[in-house]
């Protein structure tokens, strides 16, 4: 009975392991892999790639607008009046219209739906621009988090290397009993560090996942990419060189552009609405009175009609005018905007770049400073080990060596996140 049970536990336990994992799921994932899933899953990107759909629908469907259109018409009746029998009547019909002049407004309705289907694309490029960045800014940031952890580890195990060599020499009379409690706040403060380090990492791999529209509950890991390469970060091209290159691929500038072209043609649309409008229009049918000679009734009813129709706008309680007014002043707008659009792209691009330089500059600084705490910290370690300098000495280099290592952390990860901004801006693949 006991193996019975025992099995029976067994088999439950590996059933709801079996659950968990099918669960949840295990991804290691590079920048490039982020990228990808994230360009095929995230929910407001699909969103935004759904219009670009819309607006092809819209496009594909104002070209049928040049064809004719067909409707039938069929009607059953009982009549029936006091004094007569009830009686039966009926008609059926098809009828056909096409316009054949409207001021142009077909085409220029197919036109501006062509140039919404076009600028789509690059409004779906914009986002995809800003969603990278937002990735590009989470990733490195827990990038950062971790490269910080490996520091602060090393860290820890000195602390407890220094907190065990002083609690023998605070045994022996070798150092003030204040200099021990010293010793051991410091070990209670790295540990604290990297428990904050640990939750901010963890956070923004929450952060990621929710870019990636991934679930919670999925394990992922990233892949530290070789980060080697970071001096020839370094090498940038001109400003002028950056300005022309961004003023090419960024869609930001495409979509004012597109803006002005869909303005006119709306200017376009409203002027035509002065000229009249021409139709062709025919229709053929027939009826019966009741179903006796069913069919010789509706061949003698039979009846076909064409026509031509013009409808010549006179007096519209000047509709037209003032709609053709705020197409002008729209046009009006969509060229200003464009123009402070441009300054403003110039202005930021100008400005990011500036900060390219400048932050590469801060992490190469930073890479010295650190470099040059850590020897010192490794030698006042040695000559706290050996007795010839205090915990206060030893501490106070040891927390210039963590407020260097931070700083060079920090700048290295930033100096990374805005020299990939600017590829963004330059329409260069972003890869790590």
């Amino acid at each position: 009975m006991k193996k019975i049970v025992l099995g029976f536990i067994v088999l439950l336990s590996a059933e709801i392991v079996s659950a968990q994992n099918m669960a949840s799921a295990d991804y290691h994932f590079t920048l490039d892999d982020c990228l990808n899933y994230a360009f095929g899953n995230n929910y407001n990107f699909q969103s935004v790639k759904l219009t670009e759909t819309a607006k092809e629908d819209a496009y594909n469907q104002s070209k049928m607008e040049r064809l004719p259109s067909l409707n039938a018409s069929l009607s059953e009746n009982l009549n029936h009046s006091k004094g007569t029998d009830a009686s039966f009547s009926g008609s059926y019909g098809l009828n056909v219209s096409m316009t054949l002049y409207q001021g142009g407004n077909i085409s220029n309705t197919i036109e501006q739906n062509k140039l919404r289907k076009e600028q789509s694309y690059f409004q779906t490029s914009q986002y995809q621009n800003s969603l990278t960045i937002q990735i590009l800014q989470t990733f490195l940031t827990v990038l950062g988090n971790e490269e910080l952890l490996k520091y602060q580890e090393a860290v820890i195990k000195a602390s407890e290397e220094q907190l065990k060599q002083g609690k023998e020499q605070f045994r022996y009379g070798k150092i003030l009993e204040s200099d021990y409690l010293l010793l051991e706040a410091q070990y209670a403060n790295d540990k604290y560090n990297i428990l904050n380090t640990q939750i901010s990492r963890d956070n923004n791999l929450l952060a990621l996942k929710n870019l990636l529209s991934m679930p919670a509950t999925d394990n992922l890991q990233i892949l530290s990419p070789d980060t080697a390469s970071i001096q020839m970060m370094g090498v940038l091209p001109s400003v002028n060189e950056v300005l022309e290159q961004t003023n090419q691929t960024l869609p930001d500038l495409k979509i004012s552009q597109y803006n002005i072209d869909i303005a006119k043609i709306s200017l376009k649309m409203s002027k035509a609405n002065y000229l009249p409008t021409v139709s062709l229009h025919g229709s053929i049918g027939t009826g019966h009175t009741d179903y006796s000679n069913f069919g010789s009734q509706l061949s003698n009813r039979l009846n076909q009609q064409v026509g031509l129709s013009i409808n010549i706008p006179i007096y519209d309680n000047s509709r037209t005018k003032s709609k053709t007014t705020q197409s002008r002043i729209a046009l009006q707008q969509a060229e200003w905007d464009k123009k402070q659009n441009e300054l403003d792209v110039r202005q930021t691009v100008v400005t990011d770049y500036q900060s390219v330089v400048s932050a590469y500059n801060k992490y190469q600084t930073t890479n010295i400073r650190q470099n040059a705490y850590s020897k010192t910290f490794d030698v006042y370690r040695a000559q706290f080990n050996a007795g010839s300098i205090t915990a206060v000495d030893l501490l106070q280099q040891q927390n210039n060596y963590i407020s260097a290592l931070n700083d060079y952390i920090q700048s290295k990860y930033e100096f990374i996140l805005k020299r990939k901004i600017l590829d963004v801006y330059m329409g260069v693949q972003i890869t790590m």
